[in-house]
């Protein structure tokens, strides 16, 4: 999944000496508007894999961001592409330490995501928002070779592995939560939430008027 700025981003900043006869992965690759695969794969890569929780355009095998360390192993590849992903997954931290972990030394890791000010789109969860300063520390223990602002509201980055690298330990780091409308260390799964019983009511409440209404 991605938009024109990232499509833009991505034509932008990776080089086809970057992507030939190289191993590339994009998790999140299912194609709803649009992505880089076309791109990237005119540039004649030794191999191309998409990866999503579902069957569909651009998706070549069926894995969760949580579990593709399990199923691909370290350093398995050279590129590694998230674009519009990390806003929508629970655990974002294990996902990132995912990416960060499929990806060799030297290697390209290349997001985009959403920040601030992004309405909510479900695909089928949509749970942060990143901003600039989230990324440099969330990349920090790599090699940050562009970041920018994107003009629909996100940002996107690319970065390189640092050689002898040393994983960033984020498991205290707060992000902004769009279900909290502040900044939390987690969320917990859906059925582990406390709910409001008096919220609860008035949404209730709510719901029946409206449904009087029409």
């Amino acid at each position: 999944m991605c938009n024109a700025y990232c499509i833009l981003f991505g034509a932008i900043n990776l080089k086809a000496e970057e992507v030939k006869r190289k191993r590339i992965i994009e998790i999140g690759s299912y194609n709803i508007n649009g992505g880089l695969r076309p791109l990237i794969e005119s540039y004649k890569p030794s191999e191309y894999i998409g990866v999503d929780i579902k069957k569909g355009p651009g998706v070549d095998i069926i894995c969760r961001a949580e579990d593709i360390l399990e199923k691909f192993g370290k350093e398995s590849f050279d590129v590694v592409i998230s674009t519009e992903l990390l806003e929508h997954v629970r655990d974002w931290k294990k996902v990132v330490k995912n990416i960060k972990s499929i990806c060799k030394e030297s290697g390209i890791i290349l997001v985009t995501t959403r920040s601030y000010g992004c309405h909510y789109h479900g695909h089928p969860f949509d749970f942060w928002r990143y901003e600039l300063d989230d990324m440099r520390n969330i990349f920090s223990d790599c090699s940050m070779e562009r970041i920018e602002k994107d003009p629909g509201i996100g940002v996107m980055i690319k970065v390189r592995k640092q050689k002898e690298f040393n994983i960033t330990n984020l498991s205290n780091y707060k992000l902004y939560s769009i279900l909290h409308n502040k900044r939390v260390s987690n969320i917990e799964p859906a059925h582990k939430l406390k709910i409001d019983q008096n919220k609860l009511q008035n949404c209730r409440s709510n719901i029946l008027n409206l449904v009087n209404v029409l």
